[in-house]
């Protein structure tokens, strides 16, 4: 007797499974992109009311005077790194409801901090520096989830750039030198373009390793859109400093 032929019940049964994969793995990028955009947003409009509040009819209030000109200053202008260092650590023994708050929390703080563009340059060059880095991003992005190209090697080089940039910055605060200051914007666009797309493959590639773990997944997407919005805000500002138009 004749053995039932199993391939096409195979054959269906794999077909089904890719077809899984793809469907979770775009809703797994969708809820990246939609932290990451709420994030980016929650970030703005901290930054605009802070400056609102801060800065009136033409000169400083006493809250802005305590912002921007006192020692406060430098615990606003550290805090998002604070916090990036802490979820780093300390995502894997939160809860998904404890990691969402301070993904928020964070973004928050970061509009604190970044308010004092608005005493820099104008609201145009601002907005239109915004739409720029909105519209790379977007591309460069795409490029990263849809490439079949391995963009791992990229990793060690661009992790380089970044503590390059961050230790210039940091020296620049007391130097407050103008060259170094364009160099850095340079190196930095370059190398948060960079992150953009690798860490859009790495976010990918990594749903598919965690696509068994529902909390792995949830904290993922979390930690995936900090990523994410980090490349965005840090491209935004190097961007701004070389082309944003100054008050």
């Amino acid at each position: 007797m004749a053995q039932p032929d199993n391939r096409y019940a195979q054959s269906g049964m794999a077909a089904r499974t890719g077809v899984a994969v793809d469907e979770g793995l775009r809703s797994y990028m969708l809820g990246v992109y939609n932290y990451m955009a709420s994030g980016v947003a929650l970030t703005g409009i901290v930054a605009y009311l802070t400056y609102t509040m801060a800065v009136q009819d033409g000169g400083l209030t006493a809250f802005g005077q305590t912002l921007y000109t006192s020692p406060l200053r430098w615990v606003v202008m550290l805090a998002p790194l604070g916090f990036v260092l802490f979820l780093g650590i300390r995502i894997q023994q939160m809860s998904v409801a404890a990691a969402q708050t301070s993904f928020w929390v964070f973004a928050a703080v970061m509009g604190l901090s970044l308010s004092s563009i608005f005493l820099v340059f104008t609201g145009q060059s601002i907005a239109q520096i915004f739409f720029i880095t909105a519209a790379t991003f977007g591309a460069l992005s795409l490029w990263g989830y849809t490439t079949k190209r391995d963009l791992s090697g990229w990793g060690s080089f661009l992790f380089m750039g970044v503590v390059g940039v961050v230790i210039a910055a940091l020296v620049n605060l007391f130097l407050q030198s103008s060259a170094l200051m364009f160099a850095i914007s340079v190196v930095g666009v370059l190398v948060f373009a960079g992150l953009t797309a690798y860490d859009t493959q790495r976010i990918k590639d990594g749903y598919l390793a965690m696509r068994g773990n529902a909390e792995l997944v949830a904290k993922g997407a979390i930690m995936g859109a900090l990523s994410l919005y980090l490349d965005f805000i840090n491209m935004f500002i190097m961007l701004l400093n070389l082309f944003g138009n100054r008050n």
